[in-house]
């Protein structure tokens, strides 16, 4: 009789946890880096809804006699810029940013390439070769240069860079991943039998298709937040991103940042060192997730991961 079974033979209660409960406590256990990345994006969080209560200035409050002060000197923490605005308050306006850009155009596009790839995968046939060949003619060109285009017909803006990554984040190469994943999926046995018994194509996916990718998505979901996040600085750091005043990562290592480097290195330190570190620990929570949620590696949750539990009488 295996490990498993026993208890259940001699009739013990297997008290399951709830699987993300489950997932922060293995976690937390096994992967410290992955937990040092989910501080990072919590921190961020934090940061980003509560920018007007933490951030010490306003992040276009202008003091000339302050201007280029450096680190610690009139109450500046991290200095100031060359027109006396508090670093400090501007990146943490910045996380806010950088806060929305991540989870707005990571939301939408994962409703895209969801929504997409379980048609394709599901339906198969000449649906799946249409939709895959639309996928193949969007890769094909420079995502960098699709972006610069499009944001120059829609202007620079937050909502404008926000939908326009969402949308070539849904249409590209996570369309293929979700797609394998359900391909994998409906050759199972139980799909079978709710085909079998007449169950509609809608409740099928819904029902029986979506629930068992779900560490794919929370995995493709943590990946696209970093992407959004550095893809989102670089417009702006090409000009085509957030406007100024508003203080995005990105734009502060743009032209003030470039042009006083060498006068006031911190304008360019700061900001940068907060986007690497954001970036870094979405990464790592991201690869820390697909090791614990991908049932092919070793120590992956899976569907299965969640009958492990706290054995009772």
């Amino acid at each position: 009789m295996s490990e498993t079974t026993a208890p259940v033979a001699a009739g013990l209660k297997v008290k399951r946890r709830a699987f993300l409960v489950d997932v922060f406590i293995r976690l937390v256990k096994t992967k410290p880096l992955g937990t040092v990345g989910l501080a990072i994006v919590l921190l961020l969080f934090v940061v980003g809804i509560g920018a007007d209560l933490i951030a010490p200035y306003g992040y276009n409050e202008v003091d000339l006699g302050s201007r280029l002060a450096t680190p610690g000197v009139g109450g500046h923490v991290l200095g100031t810029d060359h027109l006396g605005r508090d670093l400090l308050s501007r990146i943490i306006y910045g996380a806010r940013i950088s806060m929305i850009v991540a989870l707005g155009a990571s939301s939408l596009a994962a409703v895209l390439y969801i929504t997409i790839g379980v048609i394709s995968g599901f339906f198969g046939g000449k649906v799946d070769m249409i939709i895959q060949r639309f996928v193949d003619a969007v890769m094909a060109f420079p995502g960098l240069v699709i972006m610069l285009t499009v944001i120059s017909v829609l202007g620079p803006g937050l909502m404008q860079i926000v939908i326009t990554l969402g949308i070539l984040g849904g249409i590209g190469g996570r369309v293929r991943v979700v797609r394998s994943a359900v391909i994998a999926i409906k050759e199972n046995v139980y799909v079978e039998a709710a085909r079998a018994i007449g169950s509609p194509p809608f409740t099928t996916m819904m029902r029986h298709i979506l629930p068992n990718i779900f560490a794919v998505i929370i995995i493709n979901f943590t990946v696209e937040m970093g992407g959004v996040i550095l893809t989102e600085s670089t417009l702006s750091f090409l000009g085509f991103g957030i406007p100024p005043p508003f203080p995005s990562w990105g734009a502060m290592l743009s032209e003030s940042g470039r042009r006083y480097m060498l006068l006031a290195p911190w304008m360019a330190v700061w900001p940068g060192l907060a986007l690497s570190l954001v970036v870094y620990g979405i990464n790592m929570l991201g690869d820390a997730l697909r090791d614990l949620l991908d049932p092919r590696l070793r120590g992956g949750l899976g569907r299965y991961g969640r009958l492990k539990g706290v054995i009772t009488k």
